[in-house]
């Protein structure tokens, strides 16, 4: 729940259901939760699963601390940084990703990761991600393949062609 919220702060999107806790529902679309953040974050390749509960651990130390300092009143029936409103995790994430803080490589990390599951979908493929109406790959109006499940792009994203195709490419696209 708390990387969920993590997650949310860095993209928001719509809660799932009216009494989502972890995402704070400050936008009317889907976000990076919705997006697959927490998957793309426990993906065996980024070698991260190990660490996960260690680093929401510390993420809601650093909200009891900020709760703490600012005198604001947590709910101890979720963990301390889904207990803090938008405003509160938006200002804490800031200051946790400010180059002068000495954690700054970990909490950058993590945004970078929620915000990659957003625009790009490396934990699935591209045609899954497809088929799944995935919300960033949507959003960024990524174009689905023609019929035969193959991309072509008859319309150059520069208004011009940069380079001619190999001699040898077959007519699936393919280099010989």
């Amino acid at each position: 729940m708390t990387l969920e919220a993590f997650a949310d702060t860095i993209i928001p999107g719509v809660r799932r259901f009216p009494e989502d806790r972890a995402i704070a529902g400050v936008e009317d679309d889907p976000g990076a939760v919705e997006a697959g953040a927490l998957e793309l974050l426990a993906h065996p390749a980024l070698g991260l699963t190990d660490a996960l509960d260690g680093i929401a651990g510390l993420l809601n130390m650093h909200a009891q601390n900020y709760a703490r300092i600012r005198q604001v009143t947590l709910d101890l029936m979720v963990p301390p940084f889904v207990a803090l409103d938008f405003d509160d995790r938006t200002a804490l994430v800031q200051a946790l990703t400010d180059p002068s803080h000495p954690e700054r490589e970990v909490w950058f990390g993590m945004a970078l990761f929620c915000t990659m599951a957003f625009d790009s979908a490396p934990h699935l493929s591209t045609p899954q991600a497809i088929e799944q109406e995935h919300p960033g790959l949507r959003l960024l109006g990524f174009a689905p393949p023609d019929s035969d499940g193959l991309w072509r792009f008859p319309r150059f994203s520069y208004q011009r062609q940069l380079a001619a195709p190999h001699p040898q490419t077959t007519s699936t696209g393919n280099p010989a």
